[in-house]
């Protein structure tokens, strides 16, 4: 019996508890990959190229699905580094690919597209493209990514496998990178990881957790239909405007009144149009809008309720409504950070920025098309800090006066070269343990 409790105890450990590590390199060893990559990626030389890299790309920006001249750029700069590459994925997308050819294989990724929005940021390198603009940080993501090519090509000796370079289009809500898997990408690929800058973090720091990180999402449009006419006599007409305005309020109740308060959830309106003249009632009006929610059951949860709220107030007010979620291209996932994966970030960003500098941070929720790679493989998001008191305050994501500290990119590419080496490097241990997690909310 003795001898038996302890195969049991054994077998327990090697299912459920991560070795410290099964490869042939001690923690030291592995602690000095990380150091090591960090102080090449501070190498002046490099730190001067991945800021010309991102400010041409800033200077040049791109909407989803056509960062052409972006997806040249990278390709051109793999080509410098003798990396090869295929090319087109999903329309402009780049898969790049270092090491041995052979598995294991472990992505990389960063993505490149812009925003439809006017730079208000006066510098030397403005966007050059009126109404667009690099205002969420992919600019800096390309070329974070590219000086990790360049580090890890000139390590590929060191490499135990095969590290992939996803360069994706289309995040800002065109799902690029589910049309990357439709194409194929994730095929014999391990695990994946995926960097965001933010200034809300120092600069130096970087910030992540386990589990969900953020929040799934989709999006709305409803148009109301009533019978326009004078304003001057109501009576008259079907009024789509007052139909609308109490259903944006009776919206807000699905949160506020039929939400667990523990589950988190968002519902906002934040379109609406209707009328052209102050004295003519509208035949209809389209309001718009977002939802949020930390599950895959509570999203399609509030899916169902807008719906039925839009149409039976519309109802009410004597109008018809008509509701579209766009669902096969807007549902994102919720972005969920594999519990192994998580400690393998721990000990990399820890050796290489010290563990006072890898916070814990609350979930987000904001969305991300990440998700839908880490959906299907072992996955892992975290942020950069970019804040620094000594410099101007930096803006949030998507706002026109969003700036990128510069000084941050090492510290992103030396990351991204770090996790991938050493998860090859821990590959049997940290593969063996991550397939294991269940998701029950998703």
């Amino acid at each position: 019996m003795g001898i038996c409790k302890f195969v049991s105890v054994i077998l327990f450990l090697s299912l459920f508890c991560l070795p410290i590590s099964i490869c042939s390199l001690s923690s030291a060893e592995l602690a000095e990959i990380s150091t090591n990559f960090l102080n090449y990626a501070q190498k002046p030389e490099l730190v001067k190229w991945m800021v010309d890299v991102r400010r041409r790309i800033h200077e040049n920006p791109e909407l989803g699905f056509e960062e052409f001249e972006t997806s040249k750029l990278i390709r051109e700069e793999l080509d410098k580094m003798g990396i090869a590459y295929k090319y087109p994925i999903a329309v402009t997308g780049v898969i790049g690919c270092v090491g041995s050819g052979e598995p294991p294989f472990v992505a990389l990724r960063a993505d490149m597209d812009a925003l439809p929005m006017q730079e208000m940021v006066e510098w030397d390198h403005k966007s050059k493209i009126p109404g667009k603009m690099h205002a969420c940080g992919h600019d800096a993501h390309v070329a974070m990514l590219l000086g990790a090519a360049k580090i890890l090509q000139d390590h590929r000796h060191k490499l135990k496998g095969t590290i992939t370079l996803f360069f994706q289009p289309a995040e800002e809500g065109g799902g690029g990178s589910k049309r990357m898997i439709e194409s194929g990408a994730l095929q014999n690929i391990d695990a994946i990881f995926a960097l965001h800058v933010t200034a809300r973090t120092r600069a130096g720091s970087v910030s992540s957790r386990p589990g969900p990180i953020l929040a799934g999402c989709g999006i709305f449009e409803a148009v109301i239909s009533g019978k326009g006419g004078h304003a001057a006599i109501p009576q008259h007409t079907i009024d789509p405007i007052l139909a609308a305005s109490n259903i944006i309020l009776s919206l807000q109740h699905l949160v506020s009144r039929e939400a667990d308060p523990l589950d988190s959830q968002v519902v906002t309106v934040a379109k609406f149009h209707g009328g052209g003249a102050s004295n003519v009632i509208p035949d209809s009006v389209t309001i718009g809008g977002t939802f949020r929610a930390l599950s895959k059951k509570s999203l399609v949860k509030l899916m169902h309720r807008i719906e039925e709220v839009i149409v039976a107030q519309a109802v009410v007010h004597r109008c018809n409504a008509t509701v579209d979620f766009f669902a096969d291209d807007s549902l994102y996932p919720v972005t969920y950070n594999n519990e192994v994966l998580h400690q393998h970030f721990i000990n990399v960003a820890g050796d290489m920025l010290g563990t006072e500098k890898v916070e814990d941070m609350k979930t987000i929720m904001g969305s991300e098309d990440f998700s839908f790679f880490s959906e299907l493989i072992p996955g892992y998001f975290f942020f950069l800090g970019m804040k620094n008191e000594s410099l101007k305050k930096f803006e949030t994501a998507h706002s026109p006066y969003f700036t990128i500290n510069e000084d941050v990119l090492p510290y992103g590419a030396a990351l991204h070269a770090s996790l991938a080496t050493r998860y090859l490097l821990e590959f049997e241990a940290l593969s063996h343990l991550s397939k294991r997690n269940v998701r029950d909310e998703l």
